[in-house]
């Protein structure tokens, strides 16, 4: 009896990890939107306790003497960190891509995971 529901117990905790990791399988695989973004690099560093991620923050200007819009990101790539980190201070335009509803922050602090970098003249 007591063999039987050892074995139901461990089948259900089989399932739940199972289904726990195919579903940040899926968010991290399957993006909700994609897109550009431009502007100038304020910050970028590697953060985390335990697992570490590119995480930056952009200002978007739309004319000089305005407020800028931040847009926060991740860099799951360190290519692409590497990227950036050659060209702060110059006007660049990101791609990204959003993946929601990761179920850790494990693999990043936001949403927005940003997939290659173009220096705009």
């Amino acid at each position: 009896m007591l063999a039987s529901m050892l074995k139901v117990l461990l089948g259900l905790l089989v399932l739940a990890v199972g289904g726990l990791a195919g579903f940040a399988w899926l968010t991290l695989h399957w993006a909700y939107s994609d897109g550009e973004r431009a502007g100038y690099v304020q910050k970028l560093s590697r953060k985390g306790w335990l697992c570490k991620t590119w995480e930056g923050e952009m200002a978007m200007v739309t004319m000089p003497g305005t407020v800028s819009e931040k847009f926060a990101f991740t860099v799951p790539d360190g290519a692409v960190a590497a990227k950036i980190n050659a060209s702060v201070g110059k006007r660049m335009a990101l791609h990204y891509e959003q993946h929601r509803w990761v179920p850790t922050s494990c693999f990043g602090d936001t949403e927005y995971f940003v997939t290659a970098v173009r220096v705009v003249e």
